[in-house]
């Protein structure tokens, strides 16, 4: 298959996908963790489990890449495996990163934490303030590091513009694409260098695994794989076999997801008990003029603020039937959360504030179930609030 020329979906189904082992038509489980010496120089280079080039590491690996238009994927065993052994392997001591606020509080927590403790530092700006993003540069800037929706309050930059403002300072421009999926966004055709992936999330799909990746240019992964087999964060193969066949349906899953999210942020918004609605797709939405030009589709993720306080949003769950209260995203059947007490719990109330997490803002990964089950179920519970 010549992967240049062939459409997403047929990517999904095809690339990174080895020659048939014994006429098997999917790759099979090889569950071994080391393989003959044959003389490899590099320590890189021998074959071994932990060293990330067990056939199915390989074969996700190149799919992700794949998909994503980049030279080279790397995947790990979660997504913050991907995230800090990325920004460890790209960020030198000394040198600082320049993040967007809005962030997934694992990588918050990371930015704030073990990043500085190995001696590299963040610094963080208003995603309404990219037109003056160049004046927080620093002499020691290496990196600019955004999400391509902002979690959990849907926000959406000017992507493309960011991407240019990095190349022309010779910096490096870092994206974590998790919410999007590269079936609604890919940021390397938006000049981005890096792209970072809870592949637990919507290229799996299943609820099933946890995993993480990276993808870029060959020499930055490159970097980033000798980081990974220091570190240890490899991704065993039955978890590779997984994500793989996940990842098959991609396409099919998430286009559905995504008119089931429009759908319902649409209904919410007319809601009484809803005081707001942060979804890409809705004019109403931070950074909609951006998402429309951007991306295929909206997403599968909303999150809204209801027109009550922590104990009549506990309320609301209780009355719900067709989602799940779990944390993460992603799947085929619908989750709600409350970031406040979950991804967002360890920051300050000041923090989630300034941010708008408020203690009643709803954050929904919208499955693959009926959309008219999901508005009624939905409309249902707030009722009764």
């Amino acid at each position: 298959m010549n992967d240049k020329k062939s459409g997403f979906e047929t990517k999904l189904v095809h690339a990174g996908e080895p020659p048939l082992v014994d006429r098997s038509v999917t790759l099979p489980i090889f569950q071994t963790s080391t393989f003959r010496y044959e003389g490899e120089g590099n320590y890189h280079d021998i074959r071994y489990q932990r060293l990330n080039n067990n056939p199915n590491q390989l074969a996700v690996s190149d799919k992700i890449a794949a998909i994503e238009g980049a030279e080279k994927g790397v995947v790990m065993a979660s997504g913050m495996a991907a995230i800090s052994t990325t920004l460890l392997s790209l960020i030198g001591n000394g040198e600082h990163v320049l993040s967007q606020e809005d962030l997934y509080g694992g990588s918050r927590y990371f930015f704030d934490g073990d990043f500085k403790n190995f001696g590299r530092s963040a610094t963080y700006f208003s995603l309404d303030s990219v037109d003056k993003l160049a004046d927080k540069i620093q002499p020691n800037t290496r990196a600019i590091y955004m999400e391509s929706i902002s979690n959990p309050t849907m926000k959406v930059a000017d992507l493309a513009k960011v991407a240019r403002l990095a190349k022309e300072r010779g910096l490096l421009s870092i994206i974590d694409n998790t919410l999007c999926s590269p079936f609604n966004f890919r940021p390397i055709e938006q000049g981005f260098d890096v792209v970072l992936h809870s592949a637990t999330k919507y290229l799996n799909g299943h609820s099933d695994i946890v995993a993480g990746a990276a993808v870029g240019s060959e020499k930055n992964m490159r970097r980033v794989l000798e980081t990974l087999n220091l570190l240890g964060g490899c991704l065993d193969p039955h978890a590779c076999f997984l994500l793989q066949r996940g990842m098959k349906t991609l396409g099919l899953r998430v286009g559905r997801q995504n008119e089931n999210a429009l759908s319902l942020a649409q209904t919410l918004e007319k809601h009484p008990r809803v005081a707001k609605v942060n979804y890409p797709g809705l004019p109403s939405s931070f950074g909609h003029a951006f998402a429309r030009e951007y991306f295929r589709g909206y997403g599968g993720m909303l999150s809204f603020v209801l027109d009550t306080d922590s104990a009549g949003t506990e309320k609301f769950f209780s009355y719900l039937t067709i989602p799940a209260k779990a944390p993460s995203l992603g799947g085929v059947e619908s989750l709600v959360t409350r970031p406040a007490m979950t991804s967002h719990c360890g920051l300050s109330q000041k923090e989630r504030d300034a941010q708008g997490i408020a203690d009643s803002l709803v954050r929904v990964s919208v499955g693959i179930e009926d959309s008219a089950d999901l508005e009624r179920d939905f409309v249902q519970a707030l009722d009764r609030i």
